[in-house]
């Protein structure tokens, strides 16, 4: 909006005034919809601002600069939002050598998508013996005996990665059955249980009521080994695919289809995790002294090898080949996407459905819009395309 000609901004979806915008994008506070600015012609022909329903979305990568030099993963992340954290390296613990924690927050209203770092455990395990008790450490894993994914959340998730807010209140949790597949749990294909769900909690942080959704999935891996005691079974299980999603309170619906699209454009990158397999291997293969030093994964990383390398590399596209079979439109159809062909990359992308346009441009951006009228090459230098739903 032009300094000497202000416009009001109204909600498109709600009526609600809106405050002018510090970037292109901004999320109603009052009904939670997502909101992109084009230009308009005011009285006398005079240039103005209006507010559409829409989302402006950018790729991003992140590099894993402290350990492997490679990409961790790409995802979408709206174009005004913030991204912090990273990945830390365990070198004391083989099972899981690295551990993730990204936040990816709206400055303006408050919204998160956090990936929460993963935990594992291990349970009787004879050769703990008696000198590692519950709760202390044997080779990195937690000696913990298994729980389920409802009590992992109140034991574990929430007292140790949401004890600084206050007035927690636990709103309602579920199991969610098809969230290890889709989450592409290894438990899945390598005779383990897995057990997925999700909690609501609301709490006050900062000044702000929210509301906030956390969902994990407890993988349970079981072995025998052989022992002076006769043979004894081994448990390794974790707490992991840990993501949420954070709104002000009563907003946290409205926001779903941003976050839906957020979390479902994450990806991987296989060579990254063959990696962290291979470093994972080596640490155990070395019965794991303690390294203090973060500069050994560089070393350890080229000790492995690149024929491990290449056999979790196969592993991980075998997997993804299960994973994948006739699991696109039946997904698409629960978390209420569509698929749009994007004519830059020559691919059908999945994007939140009910907005009916949506723009693609060669930086790997998109914008979806319910405004017909609207066409982001008259207020960017960049070259946008419609791109059509496939």
């Amino acid at each position: 909006m032009e300094e000497g000609n202000p416009v009001a901004l109204k909600c498109p979806q709600c009526g609600a005034d809106l405050q002018p915008p510090m970037g292109e994008t901004i999320v109603c506070s009052y009904c939670g919809s997502s909101l992109i600015f084009r230009s308009r012609s005011g009285k006398d022909g005079e240039a103005g601002t209006m507010a559409v329903r829409g989302i402006h979305l950018k790729p991003f990568s992140y590099v894993d600069s402290a350990g492997t030099g490679l990409e961790l993963f790409r995802m979408l992340v709206p174009v005004d939002w913030k991204v912090q954290g990273g990945v830390r390296w365990l070198l004391d613990n083989p099972g899981m050598p690295a551990v993730i924690n990204i936040q990816i927050l709206n400055p303006q209203g408050g919204e998160l998508f956090e990936i929460l770092p993963n935990m594992n455990f291990t349970w009787r395990n004879p050769m703990m013996g008696f000198l590692t008790p519950v709760g202390g450490k044997y080779f990195g894993a937690e000696v913990r005996e298994p729980v389920g994914i409802r009590q992992a959340f109140r034991q574990y998730v929430l007292p140790r990665y949401r004890s600084t807010v206050s007035g927690l209140q636990i709103v309602g949790d579920e199991v969610l059955p098809d969230l290890p597949r889709l989450a592409r749990s290894e438990a899945l294909t390598s005779g383990g249980a897995a057990e997925g769900g999700k909690i609501r909690i609301r709490y006050r942080w900062k000044g702000w009521q929210f509301e906030e959704d956390i969902y994990g999935v407890v993988e349970v891996f079981r072995a025998p080994i052989f022992s002076m005691f006769g043979t004894v079974e081994v448990i390794t299980w974790f707490i992991d695919y840990l993501f949420s999603f954070r709104a002000v309170a009563g907003k946290l619906d409205a926001a779903a289809p941003l976050f839906s699209v957020m979390i479902t454009s994450f990806k991987l990158n296989p060579h990254w995790y063959a990696a962290f397999k291979s470093i994972a291997q080596s640490l155990a293969q070395q019965q794991i002294q303690r390294i203090h030093n973060i500069g050994e994964i560089g070393k350890i990383y080229a000790q492995a090898g690149a024929a491990m390398r290449e056999q979790n590399l196969r592993d991980w596209y075998a997997r993804q080949e299960i994973f994948d079979r006739n699991a696109v439109e039946w997904s698409r159809a629960i978390r209420d996407m569509d698929g749009f062909y994007d004519p830059h990359r020559e691919e059908v992308v999945e994007l939140p459905s009910g907005y009916g346009h949506a723009w693609a441009n060669n930086l790997g951006e998109y914008i979806l819009t319910d405004d017909p009228n609207f066409n982001p090459n008259e207020i960017s230098n960049l070259h946008w395309e419609p791109m059509q739903q496939s």
